[in-house]
């Protein structure tokens, strides 16, 4: 890992930057980039979201801190709608973290040098919007962060540089989530004056070994005791503890499944056996009430 030098990454003049970020996990580059002094002319970020049950309008974390340090917040729908807005502010920088959308080419080319973007896996390995999940998800002994050059073929871009680290089997997809967004956002601060110095230059990835993940969605949360050994089981649970969340069918209920290991013999009902011939023993779920429990509180609860 890069270990920032204050006295050169702090900015209070120079360079000027448009941010491009919609999730959670691009607040943390951005809240790094103006603690150590960026100029950060904009914001670009999705439109706000309806969510919950009273569909109540959600804005992306980014446009907060875009609000508390009076930055411009921008959310077209094309973003061929801003492009004489970024005009306004040549030359500037892009930078982009889980934006959300692919950016064309011509957007691309408004910026100078380009957009630099963080992507939470070791291109070219998993290229793509669920990186994260996928580490987990396939068992890999490692993961890290890459800073890239961005072009208009997804997260096909020339890489500046990358930092690698032991991937624990224990490991859920929020906690890594959050250290990827930690560790992105210190490697970022401090490589930008490196890469716009030209002392740090980008190398081709080499599409050959190149990986891609999918955009994740309820289905890929199902248990499949008959598709699936229980260790992959296991590791979809910690997962995508966050989203999509993993689910089995008991008793024509459907149940969420945020804790699990993996042994010979069953503890309770609730445990199956997989494909392997081992079982999911369930340690801790989410009822159709929404409340977390252990699966013996949840069968006792339905005997009562």
């Amino acid at each position: 890992m890069i270990t920032m030098n204050t006295s050169k990454t702090m900015k209070t003049s120079g360079p000027r930057f448009i941010f491009f970020g919609t999730e959670d996990f691009s607040a943390t580059s951005l809240e790094a980039l103006l603690e150590y002094g960026y100029d950060i002319r904009a914001v670009v970020t999705k439109p706000d979201t309806k969510k919950g049950r009273g569909h109540k309008r959600s804005a992306p974390l980014v446009k907060t801190i875009a609000a508390e340090h009076n930055i411009p917040v921008w959310q077209p729908e094309r973003l061929s709608e801003i492009t004489e807005d970024i005009k306004k502010l040549q030359p500037v920088t892009g930078v982009l973290v889980s934006y959300g959308r692919i950016i064309p080419k011509a957007t691309i080319n408004l910026f100078t040098p380009g957009i630099i973007n963080l992507h939470p896996s070791l291109l070219p390995k998993y290229r793509g919007p669920s990186p994260i999940e996928s580490a987990i998800a396939n068992g890999d002994r490692s993961t890290g962060v890459s800073i890239m050059q961005l072009t208009h073929e997804m997260d096909a871009g020339p890489v500046y540089h990358k930092v690698k680290f032991h991937l624990p089997q224990y490991e859920t997809g929020p906690h890594l989530t959050k250290k990827l967004a930690r560790t992105g956002a210190s490697e970022l601060v401090a490589s930008i004056g490196e890469i716009l110095d030209g002392s740090l230059k980008a190398k081709p990835q080499d599409d050959l070994k190149a990986t891609y993940c999918h955009l994740l969605t309820r289905a890929d949360g199902d248990l499949h005791p008959t598709k699936q050994t229980a260790q992959q089981a296991e590791r979809l649970i910690r997962a995508y503890l966050d989203f999509p969340r993993t689910r089995f069918d008991y008793k024509g209920t459907s149940l969420i499944v945020t804790k699990a290991h993996v042994a010979k013999k069953p503890k309770t009902p609730l445990d199956a056996a997989y494909k392997d011939g081992n079982f999911l023993v369930i340690d801790e779920l989410v009822a159709p009430s929404g409340k977390t429990m252990s699966a013996d509180a949840y069968l006792k609860g339905r005997k009562s």
